[in-house]
């Protein structure tokens, strides 16, 4: 693979290009000042402003999600996996149908597999503008996507409708539904009543990952997070490792897998044929199956970085075993 292919598979922090109107809350107040990025696939975004950086997918998506402190993203639902791992600031990530039924609080580095069937949002409560890297499951990410009634509801009040083609209209733009299309429906309460409403004993254990757990697990290979496996047993269609300065031994290797190599800390040296570049916190590189590359942690001091892989399995509920 030439220079110039392997540079385009290479997502940098500083060059995300954000959609602040990605969702059907973008007008709602609380939420209307969070930032979208859709990193590898076509991602989850409801709005035709969203930038896609890598179109391709390997059979799950990367994207991001930056807020300023305490602006949220509202309760939503997904049919296939959700992960999250904090890139920057202090997050609250709260579930069930009105979002008091459980709540977690996670720092730099944690990582959570959110449940699926079981509705979700998240909160910047830092004191900074934020980011959370996110792992979506399947090529079709935005097509499992439910929104708790009252989002619907609030949104429709501050002009913005969803239609069941999953567009967005905005009213305020003089926007309107187009011919056969309907408002998406809004679940009742007996179909709200079905999700999945565990409280924080059962969700924390088995389905959050603490940063310095992993890293401890990272000493001379990297630490299985998110696998049949692994810290956190699922098969989504992907696995996660987390790669420290001693995982690796530096020498090339290839597999026939996809794979995602998303920086954490620290400055990473990517090589691969005669070429070299270095991955920096939040940059993402897709390496394409075959290509023979390393990693090599570049500068002294804290390094870590999460590899995904894609898997035989298909993308589906969480494995609940």
């Amino acid at each position: 693979m030439s220079t110039v292919d392997m540079q385009q598979r290479i997502v940098r922090y500083g060059e995300l290009k954000p959609c602040r109107t990605a969702f059907i809350d973008a007008h709602t107040p609380g939420s209307d000042q969070k930032e979208n990025f859709t990193i590898i696939g076509a991602g989850v975004s409801e709005s035709a402003d969203q930038h896609v950086h890598i179109s391709d997918t390997p059979g799950f998506n990367i994207g991001a999600a930056g807020q300023p402190p305490r602006c949220r993203n509202s309760l939503h639902t997904h049919t296939t996996a959700e992960v999250f791992f904090v890139l920057s600031g202090k997050w609250r990530f709260f579930w069930g149908p009105t979002g008091d039924t459980g709540e977690v609080t996670l720092e730099e580095g944690d990582l959570i597999n959110i449940p699926t069937h079981m509705f979700r949002g998240f909160e910047n409560i830092g004191t900074d503008y934020g980011m959370i890297m996110a792992v979506l499951g399947g090529d079709d990410a935005g097509g499992g996507v439910v929104w708790a009634p009252q989002v619907i509801e609030e949104a429709s009040q501050h002009g913005l409708v969803l239609g069941d083609n999953g567009v967005l209209y905005d009213t305020k733009l003089g926007q309107s539904l187009p011919e056969g299309i309907q408002p998406q429906p809004v679940l009742s309460a007996s179909e709200v009543a079905e999700f999945q409403q565990p409280d924080a004993a059962e969700v924390v254990p088995r389905f959050v990952a603490r940063y310095w757990d992993m890293m401890a697990m990272s000493n001379k290979q990297p630490a299985k997070v998110l696998a049949i496996d692994g810290m956190l047993k699922d098969k989504p269609g992907f696995e996660i490792d987390l790669i420290s300065r001693t995982s690796l031994d530096g020498s090339l290797y290839s597999t026939e897998r996809h794979e995602i190599l998303m920086a954490m800390r620290g400055h990473w040296t990517l090589r691969w044929g005669n070429e070299q570049t270095v991955l920096a916190p939040g940059d993402v590189c897709a390496v394409p199956p075959g290509v023979e590359h390393s990693v090599v942690a570049s500068m002294s001091g804290e390094a870590s970085m999460f590899r995904v892989r894609n898997t035989d399995d298909p993308a589906g509920p969480t494995y609940w075993a």
